[in-house]
């Protein structure tokens, strides 16, 4: 269940990235990093879906996770810079917290079960 709502949560976050990033003037490879770190989380939930075992699963949402690190780096130096407005910011890195709360627990019950 949790994995779905993880796989659910960060293709909404993406899509959102995504919009945010084409509003974006100027400054198009931060916007770029910015895309392609919060699009990487989804794209690694979901390969870890599909792992060929249990280390691979949890390696795999790993790098979803410092991905997740990556995306709200580039989100507060946005939000510093003043190239995103605030309530955005505040929406996007709320959302990216969630995932990385969740990606966390999940990592740390996957190891559990390895053991």
């Amino acid at each position: 269940m949790k994995e779905n709502k993880l796989v659910d949560l960060s293709m909404g976050f993406s899509v959102e990235i995504i919009k945010l990033c084409e509003t974006i003037k100027g400054h198009y490879s931060l916007a770029n990093q910015l895309e392609r770190s919060a699009t990487s989380i989804g794209a690694n939930i979901h390969e870890a879906n599909y792992a060929h075992g249990k280390a691979d699963f949890v390696a795999k949402l790993q790098i979803a996770l410092k991905e997740c690190y990556e995306t709200e780096y580039w989100l507060e130096l946005f939000s510093k810079a003043e190239l995103i407005d605030q309530s955005i910011f505040k929406s996007l890195f709320d959302h990216c917290g969630t995932i990385r709360r969740i990606l966390i627990a999940s990592v740390n019950t996957a190891r559990e079960n390895i053991k």
